[in-house]
């Protein structure tokens, strides 16, 4: 994330503190994540856009330790995080800062096994989604994987109210259950961060219908373009770039 899409280091700071209890699922998206990711090779890369605290990094080299990893993210908070948990990793684990709406970053990197990113996307317009996600596909390795986890827009009032009476239950469920904090609840309550109950005035969220979503990754040339996971507003979506035919 970057300044230029409205993300503060007071949001960092915050996000650091309860992000995974704000998260529907946390572990079961991981989980999903991880498993899309495919093998090609003894020395395959994944790029993490927007990388956070982690926690998704860490999953995939606890499972995948033959793999290397890059986070990016534009919080020097978030990449130091990060920096400190996965340590252990050595050199499969490297961060380094960018902006998501930038251009620049996306000619570092090629033939990648996947492209993963966790609640970043919905900051771009659609506009940008669609250039985001045809520059990406270029960056994949044939077989290569795109896969999103982001919130998106509800394409009416209605389910606009379920996803935000889901979400709530879900991060008070998490907040008070075995390992959580009841302040985080209250905090997420008192700070407005469901989008859904409390739209963002400033606009630094934008979200995408899913429908659009997926069908702009088929515009950008993936195949196998699916939703694998939702909740509370919350998707999980990939698509693969096809091998090439021989």
């Amino acid at each position: 994330m970057s300044d230029t899409l409205g993300w503060k280091e007071d949001d960092s700071q915050a996000f650091l503190a309860y992000g995974d209890l704000f998260v529907p699922e946390r572990e079961r998206q991981i989980d999903c994540i991880v498993r899309l990711i495919p093998s090609l090779g003894p020395d395959h890369t994944v790029l993490e856009l927007a990388c956070g605290a982690g926690g998704l990094s860490e999953a995939i080299l606890a499972r995948r330790p033959d793999c290397r990893v890059i986070g990016l993210d534009g919080s020097a908070a978030m990449r130091a995080a990060s920096a400190e948990r996965l340590a252990r990793f050595g050199d499969h684990f490297t961060t380094a800062s960018f902006a998501l709406e930038a251009s620049d970053w996306r000619g570092a990197y090629a033939n990648l096994t996947a492209v993963v990113s966790s609640l970043a996307i919905h900051h771009l317009n659609g506009p940008q989604k669609q250039t985001l996600f045809a520059d990406l596909y270029k960056l994949l390795a044939p077989g290569g994987v795109l896969v999103i986890a982001d919130v998106v827009e509800a394409p009416s009032p209605e389910i606009a109210a379920l996803y935000a009476d889901q979400w709530d239950a879900e991060v008070r469920r998490r907040a008070e259950g075995p390992g959580g904090d009841p302040a985080a609840y209250a905090f997420f309550v008192r700070e407005g961060w469901n989008m859904y109950r409390f739209p963002d005035p400033t606009g630094m969220d934008q979200p995408s219908p899913l429908a659009d979503q997926l069908e702009w990754l088929r515009a950008a040339g993936f195949s196998a373009v699916e939703c694998c996971w939702a909740l509370a507003g919350h998707a999980i979506f990939c698509g693969r770039r096809p091998l090439e035919a021989s």
